[in-house]
């Protein structure tokens, strides 16, 4: 077998939230959508492949001094290093083999400019993707079946030995007796909470109400999609953040009848770990969040990325008996990020296809691993995205997750962003016909949400055109048709209409 990269092509198209998400330190509006083709050679034939990603503010890196263009022109710069250590590697005679030359490329050039490893690695992740895309429609199988039948090439001894320098975590058994028999064939859906979304109907102005046929409020969305999981996004400001779990309790039980859960967002707003601390002692000493409390799954980078991982947090950690289940997310920039983590008392971290899929696969083996070794121990590899949305980055994404066994996912890309809208109906026709499980017609009009699996006309005299949009009933999403497809994307998707990333402008956003 021999895989070669040839050339890449990056296009944009620009997006715009329905509805303004705030996250952390930064409320987005509007962002450039990235895609990557990748032109291949699989035994050599030609096979193109395709991966897609947010260039998102204030996340890769987390500056508040930053302008958001001064971003975007780095996120850019270390996706297109990362093609040129691409196409630099040559044939490989594996994937795993040609991601292993471009990460160790990207590292190395990556040394010598002041970009962070999650940065950097962005780049990285983004060939690998449409590499894997290219790798599946070229032997004509789907990636659960490369991951099974391990013809990826994933050498974990390689892994830990050389690229991690942790050969005492190594794996005893192959990746393939460490995964999921199955992928999931749907997860549940973890609803993300902005920290300036309505949550009830009667918190939207009538001049802010939105006309598109999809819920809004926190309350209007549980009622439409079944919700029961739910993300909750922290300001890190104790008293605000009290006050505003108190009313979401409330919210959560009355909607929910009591069944629901939820994870906790922390956005890295903590420098020390004493004031989370006080924060943690709050939640659980308040009569009013008693209930509430005890339905949470975890606490997500409550620490800033600088110290998350420090001795002095590892210490103050480690000395916290009674702590919440914490993972990260931000700070797991470099391949040993789990494996530093759970030495300061963490259990676990998140997967987003942003930061690598063999780093994802690497830690589900080394988290199945530790558990066999010693099963009363909690471990958790979290599904956590950027808003991810179609028509590839959303099915990619769903993809690894359910192979991994991942069946809690924070998606919530389906609720700031207006489905497929921003494409053409033939491309959105195009998505929904290889994924009907997945993809469904919304239809705006003023009344309730309305459904289906085929493009109706609008009810009356609206002139409003349906779009696909993901498919959410009982709080689940189907993951059928991506786990049968190449690599999450059941369809060849023609970028060549979007805008060349060489033509395009930070003015055309329309934003400050």
């Amino acid at each position: 077998m021999s895989l070669l990269i040839r050339d890449f092509d990056l296009r944009v198209v620009n997006l715009k939230t329905r509805l303004p998400f705030r996250y952390g330190i930064v409320t987005v509006t509007a962002l450039p959508h990235l895609f990557i083709s990748a032109d291949c050679e699989i035994d050599g034939q030609p096979v193109r492949g395709v991966a897609a990603e947010h260039l998102a503010a204030k996340w890769f890196t987390k500056n508040p001094a930053q302008h958001y263009r001064d971003e975007i022109a780095e996120m850019t710069h270390v996706i297109r290093a990362a093609c040129r250590h691409a196409v630099q590697a040559g044939q490989a005679a594996t994937p795993f083999e040609l991601w292993r030359r471009v990460y160790l490329g990207q590292k190395r050039w990556a040394a010598a400019t002041t970009y962070p490893p999650l940065l950097a690695g962005l780049g990285v992740s983004l060939v690998e993707r449409a590499m894997l895309d290219a790798f599946c429609r070229g032997r004509g199988i789907s990636f659960s079946q490369a991951l099974r039948r391990s013809q990826l090439g994933l050498d974990l001894r390689q892994y830990f030995t050389e690229l991690l320098g942790r050969p005492d975590l190594l794996p005893a058994s192959p990746a393939a007796d460490l995964l999921p028999a199955q992928p999931l064939d749907s997860v549940t859906a973890r609803h993300t909470v902005g920290l300036i979304d309505p949550l009830t109907d009667a918190d939207i102005a009538p001049a802010d109400r939105l006309d598109d046929g999809l819920p809004q409020s926190l309350e209007e969305c549980i009622r439409v999609y079944g919700l029961c999981h739910f993300k909750i996004k922290l300001a890190g400001d104790v008293p605000k953040d009290l006050a505003r779990l108190r009313q979401l309790a409330g919210i959560l039980d009355a909607a929910c009848g009591g069944d629901y859960a939820f994870t906790l967002d922390g956005n890295e707003n903590f420098k020390e770990l004493a004031p989370f601390r006080s924060l943690w002692q709050e939640l659980v000493n308040d009569p009013a969040l008693r209930g509430f409390i005890e339905r949470l799954i975890f606490i997500e980078q409550p620490l800033h990325r600088d110290v998350a991982l420090s001795p002095a947090i590892k210490a103050g950690m480690l000395a916290w008996k009674d702590r919440p289940p914490l993972i990260i997310d931000e700070s797991d920039g470099t391949l040993a990020g789990l494996a530093t983590a759970l030495d300061c008392g963490y259990i676990g971290t998140s997967h987003k296809n942003c930061k690598g899929i063999f780093k994802s696969i690497a830690n589900a083996c080394l988290i199945e691993s530790l558990r066999r070794f010693d099963p009363a121990r909690k471990l958790m590899l979290s599904g956590e995205d950027l808003s991810n949305v179609g028509p590839i980055a959303l099915q990619q994404d769903l993809a690894v997750a359910a192979n991994l066994g991942i069946a809690s996912i924070e998606r919530n890309g389906q609720h700031y962003f207006r489905g497929l809208s921003m494409h053409s109906q033939a491309l959105q026709q195009q998505v929904q016909s290889a994924h009907p499980d997945l993809f469904e017609w919304n239809v705006p009009s003023s009344g309730s949400p309305q459904h289906g699996n085929s493009p109706r006309s609008s009810p009356g005299n609206s002139p409003a055109q349906p779009f696909a949009t993901v498919a959410i009933r009982a709080g689940r999403i189907s993951t059928k048709s991506v786990c049968a497809a190449p690599f999450g994307v059941g369809f060849d998707l023609d970028t060549s209409p979007f805008q060349s990333l060489d033509t395009w402008k930070f003015e055309s956003l329309g934003i400050a």
